[in-house]
């Protein structure tokens, strides 16, 4: 796992907990994970993510389970650029296990990476992110795919879920590929 460091405003970067936001997956309550604990009066929240599913055709060709096997994510909300625009920072460790339903084959994705999201009325968001991060992709710039995608970057996710990332250092890799 890595350290990140929350920047000021305008630049700042807090972490991916990106697991469900940016894959679109479903919202039950994480329990692989025990919950992380934040610093009392840091305005640091614990922010689980939970465990999800995806079946065949939509991300990999198979059927997929995702589920933290480390989450020490925390949040906090920032104040809002815009009416009707929330902030929220994101930090610290998470490690996905991803496993290919069909087959058991599995990997465990570090995605400990830093983001700083604004979510709009509308329901796009707009992620500025440093590291790591698991992005489940259907529409937009990179083929359709489950990807751990790292560097510095931005995720502009449209109000129907299409997915633009771009930045001047991106790499991506292919979590479909690797449990296929």
């Amino acid at each position: 796992m890595r350290e990140n460091v929350l920047g000021t405003a305008g630049t700042a970067f807090g972490t991916a907990c990106v697991t469900v936001l940016a894959l679109g997956l479903g919202t039950a309550p994480a329990t692989a994970a025990p919950p992380s604990t934040a610093p009392r009066g840091s305005g640091w929240e614990p922010a689980p993510s939970a465990p999800w599913d995806v079946p065949a055709g939509e991300r990999c060709a198979f059927a997929v389970h995702g589920e933290p096997i480390v989450d020490e994510v925390v949040s906090r909300e920032l104040p809002p650029p815009a009416e009707g625009v929330t902030r929220t920072a994101y930090k610290g460790d998470l490690v996905i296990r991803v496993t290919n339903k069909e087959t058991g084959a599995h990997y465990d994705a570090d995605v400990s990476g830093t983001a700083l999201v604004d979510a709009y009325a509308s329901g796009a968001q707009f992620w500025r992110v440093l590291g790591p991060v698991l992005v489940g992709v259907g529409e937009g710039n990179l083929t359709r795919g489950l990807y751990v995608v790292d560097g510095a970057y931005t995720i502009d996710i449209g109000p129907t879920g299409t997915k633009t990332v771009a930045g001047p250092a991106v790499r991506t890799d292919s979590i479909c590929a690797r449990i296929d």
